[in-house]
């Protein structure tokens, strides 16, 4: 199954400095049809205003991922972390037993991101933190892993779930191929361009959902940007 969810049926908050889009149920936004995906909780189109952001607040068990599409953000959390994430890279943000964090747009443009929240598998953990770089140039033509619950994912950054978080750039009319799990749950955007996913249109920031299938051909009509996470 491949459900395209265009990005005007999203659920939508403007509140002046936060414009944000949402593909499940979330704050004001209530639709029991799109509650989740599998273990995939929310996943929010934010766009942030230069010079403002979200003051602290807290957060426990659960795995929150931010990939920065344009601009940055600064995170800092009640562990003491602190640290600057760029268009491009990813932070990742394990809640566990309980952390209060706050995420600025400290830049002079707005800021605009992908927030996904992947339901633990390790409830009760002890909370982390972590950030790193991916070099668009790395993933060009095919998907990487950007952050994993899984051993044998070395290079990506450590989430407490059954879950990985993958990245692709894909020039007009290349492909990229990825063998699923069928029972697996697997959501996708992509940004700058449309894409077809077997086949299937989908426009930029269009959600698109999958099940049930063991082989999926993502093809970028114009130059694409793709975040995909696949979950339990």
């Amino acid at each position: 199954m491949i459900d395209v969810r265009p990005f005007r049926t999203l659920g939508a908050a403007d509140h002046g400095w936060l414009n944000a889009r949402h593909h499940f149920s979330f704050a004001n936004y209530y639709d029991p049809s799109r509650m989740s995906w599998g273990a995939i909780r929310v996943w929010n189109d934010d766009e942030i205003a230069a010079k403002s952001g979200f003051p602290p607040h807290p957060h426990d068990n659960m795995e929150i991922i931010t990939y920065v599409r344009k601009g940055a953000i600064t995170h800092q959390d009640s562990m003491g972390n602190q640290g600057r994430t760029e268009a491009g890279d990813v932070q990742v943000m394990s809640a566990g037993t309980g952390v209060r964090h706050a995420e600025y747009n400290q830049e002079d443009e707005q800021t605009t991101l992908f927030q996904i929240w992947v339901m633990t598998d390790k409830r009760n953990a002890e909370p982390s933190w972590g950030a790193k770089k991916f070099p668009k140039g790395a993933r060009a033509g095919s998907f990487i892993t950007l952050a994993s619950g899984f051993e044998g994912d070395a290079d990506a950054l450590k989430i407490n779930a059954a879950a990985r978080v993958l990245g692709a750039t894909l020039s007009q009319g290349e492909a990229a191929e990825l063998q699923l799990e069928p029972s697996r749950h697997v959501y996708l955007v992509a940004v700058g361009g449309a894409i077809e996913v077997n086949g299937k249109r989908a426009e930029p920031r269009d959600g698109v959902a999958i099940t049930g299938e063991q082989r999926v051909t993502i093809k970028a009509i114009a130059d694409a940007e793709i975040v995909l996470v696949d979950a339990r």
